[in-house]
């Protein structure tokens, strides 16, 4: 807590800017230089709005945004051309080194005690949890440098393509600082607005963030119960099967292998039950029970071998999806799964 408070908090001051005046007797800073948002019309009317709909104060949000800064890299970031996505072997072995997986174990060891009753309550495994706040921030190393006022500002009012996006966004956000009880001016976080440890957008910070240590208030910066807890209800409250595997090992007919890769987009098929995949010729190893008439998929990664590119296929199972809700990628779901499975076998070894 008193990191938490260190991190974000810039003293009683500060709350000025979020509450009302009847609510904080604060002295009001100085005012800022016109660079910033709140001269802007529609900046304005976006404070009329939180205004009408959510009782803030007027004069407190017109200093936020006048303290708020366009970040011109941001935009460029937001408006580099898309480009052919990796192959699987180029994206995945940032995310597979062995100092991600030893810090993966060290992290489990760290935080046993919250992982185990993450898994009890939610059903989540706990290496899906690690491995996801492994890939998003390496373990809270990586957790963001730009001010997300600043950056969620830029967005929402000079990114014209999803400025709707994150003005609701900016607009949780002042929420959740004002649920905090922090300045908006000093979280930090990516440059789209993520926030904390598993780099929640504030929409979600707000919807599937919870105080799973009971202490009165919900932070994914320094508390890691909240964070594992957190991690672990946001992929339940997008229906994780408790149980049920991510991905299985497949095989593809030798003989019509092309018409079911003609099914495939980007290297991940539309979702049938295993019966109907079976009429193609795919099969899948080690199927539990139960999965009989879920919908699933056939992955596609592509993996290097010595004659070139060796692909392995996969039957992308509900918990596959499921991740991918965390972040829309069959590369990043694919290797939240490689990165748990190498933490849990890492982990099991070295207890032995």
């Amino acid at each position: 807590m008193k990191r938490f408070a260190a991190a974000l908090s810039i003293g009683f001051a500060a709350w000025a800017l979020i509450f009302p005046p009847a609510l904080s007797a604060a002295k009001a800073p100085a005012k800022a230089a016109p660079a910033g948002y709140a001269h802007r019309t529609e900046v304005k009317a976006f404070i009329d709005e939180l205004v009408r709909e959510h009782g803030f104060d007027r004069a407190a949000l017109a200093r936020v945004f006048a303290a708020a800064r366009y970040q011109q890299k941001i935009v460029a970031a937001m408006q580099r051309p898309l480009l052919e996505p990796p192959k699987w072997y180029a994206y995945a072995p940032q995310f597979l080194s062995p100092a991600r997986i030893d810090d993966g174990v060290a992290w489990w060891n760290s935080h046993a005690a919250e992982l185990a009753r993450a898994e009890e309550t939610y059903g989540v495994p706990a290496e899906i949890v690690i491995a996801i706040i492994g890939v998003e921030t390496f373990y809270g190393r990586n957790t963001g440098s730009h001010r997300a006022l600043d950056a969620l500002s830029t967005l929402a009012f000079d990114y014209p393509r999803r400025a709707a996006f994150f003005r609701g966004e900016l607009k949780q956000f002042l929420l959740l600082a004002r649920d905090l009880g922090v300045s908006p001016l000093a979280p930090k976080g990516s440059f789209a607005g993520a926030l904390g440890v598993p780099q929640f957008m504030p929409g979600s910070y707000r919807s599937f963030a919870v105080d799973f240590d009971g202490d009165g208030r919900v932070d994914l910066w320094a508390n890691p119960a909240d964070i594992v807890g957190s991690v672990a209800n946001y992929l339940a409250r997008h229906d994780w099967h408790r149980g049920q595997p991510v991905l299985l090992r497949a095989t593809l007919p030798g003989d019509d292998r092309d018409a079911v890769l003609r099914r495939l987009d980007g290297g991940l098929s539309e979702r049938r039950t295993l019966a109907d995949w079976a009429s193609d010729g795919v099969t899948a190893t080690n199927v539990p029970d139960g999965l009989a008439t879920d919908p699933v998929g056939v992955l596609l990664l592509e993996e290097k071998s010595v004659s070139g590119e060796d692909p392995s296929y996969w039957i992308a199972c509900h918990n596959f999806y499921v991740i991918t809700r965390y972040n829309r990628s069959r590369l990043y779901a694919a290797a939240v799964w490689e990165l748990a499975q190498a933490i849990r076998l890492a982990r099991s070894a070295a207890l032995r």
